[in-house]
């Protein structure tokens, strides 16, 4: 007998396939304080700036770093659509650029355990996030946690940043490793891609990157995509003490620069590719999936 979550993944992909799609990325690092939020922001400011449409999922529990950057305090956060009968439109907040903010709150690690009327109701909610934006962005919390491997494992297309640290690199690779180990990962259907955060040069970004690919082809099989570099940049500090994105505060930093040759670099791979893209609510629902099997 089909169980419930089959029937909604059979629902919901007959769904999509008639409501279009959104490109769903989670970022992601293997240790804290690398930059992984920042980068999250500044990132979704250069494809707002380009004309895409993007929403951030804050999905680093506990935390409020995506908010504090943004400026923004959001009145709801997912568990309010989940519980009391909020709308997409009513917890999406928006900040600069006409960026959306999604707050996770207990939201997202709340999904396990909803029935399947609440799952009715949720759905079509998550397929009006689809109609919403272009892309939307997910930042996950730091480190190896289980929800963290978790999102990586739902999402088609994901981000490791990295630093020059030694501990840096050495945690992303323990991040690729156990992701590696999960019988639910499917190389050929992932895209990985690095980025190298706080670098001197660029030839340095590309060392960190050749490191991680080396090992993780020859001991993971899995090849990994060079996304590119952000470069060290005192302007970065200051726009952190001011409590406001880089690319708002110095748009012509380096760092600035940066982010905008990743973000046309991410648009152009996205032009050149005809990999079909399934949206947020399809990763949910393999998000649900992985946790129920958990429990």
């Amino acid at each position: 007998m089909m169980d419930q979550a089959e029937q909604l993944r059979k629902r919901v992909s007959q769904q999509i396939q008639q409501s279009g799609s959104t490109r769903v990325i989670a970022v992601t690092s293997g240790k804290g304080g690398v930059g992984k939020t920042s980068f999250s922001v500044n990132l979704a400011i250069q494809l707002s700036k380009k004309g895409k449409r993007v929403v951030i999922i804050d999905a680093d529990f506990g935390l409020a770093n995506v908010e504090i950057m943004l400026g923004i305090r959001p009145q709801y956060n997912m568990a309010d659509m989940i519980y009391h009968d909020k709308s997409i439109d009513d917890i999406i907040t928006r900040g600069p650029l006409e960026i959306g903010f999604i707050s996770g709150g207990s939201g997202v690690q709340d999904l396990v355990n909803l029935d399947k009327e609440q799952m009715k109701v949720l759905i079509p909610k998550l397929l009006r996030l689809d109609s919403l934006a272009d892309v939307i962005i997910i930042d996950t919390g730091a480190g190896i946690s289980d929800s963290v491997l978790e999102f990586v494992l739902s999402s088609p297309e994901v981000i490791i940043v990295a630093t020059p640290e030694p501990t840096s690199i050495t945690d992303a690779y323990s991040l690729l490793k156990t992701v590696n180990r999960s019988k639910d990962f499917m190389v050929e259907e992932k895209k990985i891609q690095i980025v190298a955060n706080r670098v001197g040069t660029k030839e340095e970004g590309k060392e960190i990157y050749d490191k991680l690919n080396i090992v993780s082809t020859k001991f993971l099989n899995i090849q990994l995509e060079y996304l590119g570099a952000i470069m060290q940049d005192a302007n970065a500090s200051k726009a952190v003490i001011e409590q406001k994105p880089v690319s708002l505060a110095f748009p012509n930093s380096s760092s600035t620069r940066c982010y905008q040759e990743i973000g046309n670099k991410m648009l152009e791979i996205q032009e050149e590719s005809e990999e079909p893209r399934e949206g947020i609510a399809k990763f949910f629902l393999e998000f649900i999936r992985r946790k129920r099997r958990k429990y």
